[in-house]
């Protein structure tokens, strides 16, 4: 079966076609082959989102994880994000949850945001 895709790695967005051997066209340079393999083979993304903060400048705090996470993975780390609840002061960059959903990944924030 053959799978058809937009490789996302550069500005050119080949149509990529892969097939159940891991054989890839459409693809302008290697870096397409690579991302038509991952993403049947292990699909991942960033995940960017806000979570609850005590803070009377804002009720959000935007956040991201450090590194892309299993896209299976997705929902279950939104959920832990639905709970979750910061108070500041918070700096760019600090690390609210280690390896978040056992992903390998770290929830950091992406604003600093003092009392």
């Amino acid at each position: 079966m053959k799978k058809n895709m937009t490789c996302i790695v550069c500005p050119v967005g080949c149509h990529l076609t892969i097939d159940d051997n891991h054989d890839v066209t459409g693809n302008r340079c290697k870096r397409g082959i690579a991302y038509a393999i991952e993403e049947v083979t292990n699909p991942t993304r960033m995940l960017t989102s806000t979570v609850r903060i005590d803070s009377h400048i804002t009720k959000r705090l935007s956040v991201k994880t450090s590194k892309p996470i299993p896209k299976a993975k997705l929902f279950d780390v939104m959920d832990v994000l639905n709970d979750l609840r910061v108070t500041p002061p918070i700096n760019v960059g600090d690390v609210l949850i280690k390896n978040i959903g056992n992903t390998g990944s770290d929830l950091v924030s992406t604003r600093t945001l003092m009392k």
